[in-house]
C-alpha cells in the first residue's frame, strides 16, 4: 500500500500543479516578469504579442508546457527515480497495439459518429475550437492542433501510463477505476456530455491500455476525436480557414 500512497500522492501534486499553473494569467504574469527583469515596460511583452497577432497561441505554447511538465516530466522523474523502475515501461513502446487495432478504430468511430451529432448543438459550436483564431489561417489551425495533439501524448501518459501501470501491481484491475475518476475530473470544466462520457472513455481505454500495454492506440484515438471535433465546429459555423498566412 506503500506504492499506492506514493503514486496517488505525487499524481495529485501533479493534478493540483497543472490547475492552478495552466492558465492564461499566470502565462501574462511570467511575461512581465521578464520583461522587467530585462529592463522593459512590465507589459511590453504581452503587447508586443498581441500587437503581431500571437499572444492568444503563446498562452496554448503555455498551456501545452504545462501538460508536459505536469503529466510527462514529473510522472517521469517519480517513476524513475522514487519507483526505480523504466520509463519506457510505462506504455511508451508501440507494443500490442496493432492486434487490437479493430477495437481502437471501433471506438474512435463511435465517437466520430457522436461528434457528428454533436456539432448540430450551439453549445458544441460556441466551444470549439478552444483556440479562437483557428479559423484566422491554417497557420494558425495547424499550429493548434500540433499543441492540442502534444497534449494528449502527455494525459495518455499520465492516466494510461503513470497512474494505471504504477497502481496495477497493487489493485489489479481496480486501478483502472481508480484512474478513471481524476480522468473524469478534469471534464468538469467541459460540455456535460463530454464529462459524462470521460468516465466511459477513460474505462475502455484503460482496459485497451493493459491489453495493448501501450499509450498509443489512446493517443490516436484521442487525436482524432480532438481533430474532428474541431474541424466539425468549423465547418458547421462555415469558418474553415481559407488562407495559410494570417496576415
Amino acid at each position: 500500500m506503500h506504492r499506492v500512497g506514493v503514486v496517488l500522492s505525487w499524481g495529485c501534486a501533479c493534478l493540483l500543479l497543472l490547475h492552478y499553473a495552466k492558465s492564461s494569467s499566470v502565462w501574462n504574469a511570467l511575461l512581465q516578469g521578464a520583461a522587467q527583469a530585462s529592463g522593459r515596460p512590465a507589459h511590453g511583452y504581452v503587447i508586443a504579442l498581441q500587437e503581431a497577432g500571437w499572444l492568444l497561441l503563446s498562452e496554448y505554447v503555455w498551456w501545452g508546457f504545462c501538460h508536459f511538465l505536469a503529466f510527462f516530466l514529473l510522472p517521469c522523474l517519480c517513476i524513475r527515480y522514487v519507483l526505480r523502475e523504466r520509463v519506457c515501461d510505462y506504455g511508451l513502446h508501440w507494443n500490442a497495439v496493432w492486434q487490437h487495432r479493430g477495437r481502437y478504430g471501433a471506438l474512435l468511430a463511435l465517437i466520430v459518429c457522436l461528434v457528428a451529432l454533436a456539432s448540430w448543438d450551439e453549445g458544441f459550436v460556441r466551444h470549439y475550437p478552444f483556440y479562437r483564431l483557428a479559423s484566422r489561417s491554417w497557420l494558425d489551425f495547424g499550429l493548434w492542433s500540433l499543441i492540442y495533439a502534444s497534449q494528449f501524448v502527455f494525459l495518455e501518459f499520465f492516466f494510461r501510463g503513470f497512474l494505471l501501470q504504477a497502481l496495477r501491481p497493487a489493485l489489479g484491475a481496480n486501478a483502472i477505476l481508480v484512474m478513471c475518476l481524476p480522468y473524469m475530473m478534469i471534464h468538469l470544466p467541459k460540455l456535460p456530455l463530454e464529462a459524462v462520457g470521460a468516465m466511459v472513455f477513460g474505462l475502455f481505454l484503460g482496459m485497451l491500455a493493459i491489453l495493448s500495454r501501450s499509450i498509443w492506440g489512446g493517443v490516436l484515438v484521442h487525436v482524432g476525436v480532438a481533430l474532428s471535433m474541431d474541424v466539425a465546429s468549423l465547418w458547421r459555423q462555415q469558418a474553415l480557414p481559407s488562407k495559410f498566412w494570417p496576415f
